[in-house]
């Protein structure tokens, strides 16, 4: 049995944590009870995690940090999208999540962010690899496509590091901090994950 596999089997029989190594990182469901640990994250790493994200925007406050976690947990409950938190050592330090998930036409949308004492470490990619692995194995979806400021090194890096094809670029689509970006546009399909991942 491969190890997303075990790790699968765990998630589903405990539904709070996901071992993502050997480093005590956990993945687990982010939840409007978490919104005091959101707001603290977000605060340590606003300046980092706003570069090409608009999160910190949102959470500015205990209120609008419960209410973009309830947000997610609507989602949830619709079955159009998913959030998820990553802890070191028991302190939340990041997140992956569904930004979009339509199960009736096979598609979804993944991303993250960290805060500046994450970056390095490969948590990203670990977490984005178990809830991928969960979203084609046990929810069907065929396409999840991942969106990334072209100047972004670190996020096309986690693209490249989970075997997904460039598709194209999107020039200047995204407006951030009155700034036009480039927004590359990345995907796996359903068949080439299971390649990857060694599925027969």
């Amino acid at each position: 049995m491969c190890a997303i596999a075990r790790v699968l089997i765990i998630w589903k029989v405990t539904m709070f944590a996901i071992t993502l190594g050997e480093d005590g990182a956990e993945l687990r469901p982010l939840e409007p009870r978490h919104a005091g640990e959101l707001l603290a994250h977000i605060d340590r790493g606003r300046e980092f995690i706003g570069r090409y994200v608009g999160l910190p925007d949102v959470v500015t406050d205990l209120e609008s940090s419960r209410a973009w976690l309830r947000s997610y947990a609507d989602k949830a409950a619709t079955d159009t999208g998913r959030l998820y938190g990553i802890w070191t050592d028991g302190e939340l330090v990041g997140g992956v999540l569904f930004r979009t998930m339509d199960v009736e036409h096979g598609s979804a949308e993944a991303g993250c962010w960290l805060e500046p004492s994450a970056v390095g470490k490969g948590l990203v990619t670990r977490a984005i690899r178990v809830i991928i692995d969960w979203a084609i194995r046990d929810r069907g979806i065929h396409r999840v496509e991942w969106h990334a400021a072209a100047a972004n090194e670190a996020s096309v890096a986690v693209a490249r590091r989970l075997g997904m094809t460039r598709d194209g670029v999107l020039r200047e689509s995204y407006l951030h901090k009155g700034t036009r970006l480039d927004m590359e546009i990345w995907s796996v399909l359903a068949p080439e994950w299971q390649a990857l991942q060694g599925v027969r």
